[in-house]
């Protein structure tokens, strides 16, 4: 069985490695569900789907930083825009067993300032992802 720790995903968006301050990361892939169901189907027992446009999503837990090149001054400016995305399992070369995930997202959303009294300033951020995601494996 091939499972994994999964403390050593890279994460970068903008070509900016934020992997240092991220805490949580999921790619969601799904895909519009289109109904195929006819009168003609072989099995009337139930409905038949094929899948439509992809409309996945990423969702990213960040320690946030104002210093340069950090979280705050790398997703600031990125608000409102569609940003270049990638993912790794680990550092290792791109391949079979440690693909490296590319795609873009809207940066809808973003929380400059999160937190209370004695805790980390934190952001949750959940981006859809436009277009499709590629999943390459080539070193």
């Amino acid at each position: 069985m091939a499972v994994f720790l999964n403390n050593k995903v890279v994460f970068t968006i903008g070509g900016v490695d934020l992997s240092d301050h991220v805490t949580s990361v999921s790619l969601n892939r799904t895909f519009d569900q289109l109904e195929t169901t006819a009168m003609t189907t072989a099995s009337s027992a139930g409905h038949t789907y094929v899948a439509g446009l992809e409309a996945s999503s990423l969702t990213v837990s960040f320690l946030l930083d104002n210093a340069t090149s950090e979280v705050n001054q790398t997703i600031g400016p990125l608000v409102g825009t569609v940003a270049a995305v990638t993912l790794k399992q680990t550092g290792d070369a791109v391949s079979a067993s440690n693909p490296e995930f590319q795609f873009s997202v809207l940066v809808d959303n973003f929380t400059d300032i999160n937190g209370d009294v004695s805790a980390l300033g934190t952001a949750d951020c959940t981006w859809p992802v436009s277009g499709a995601i590629v999943r390459d494996t080539t070193p």
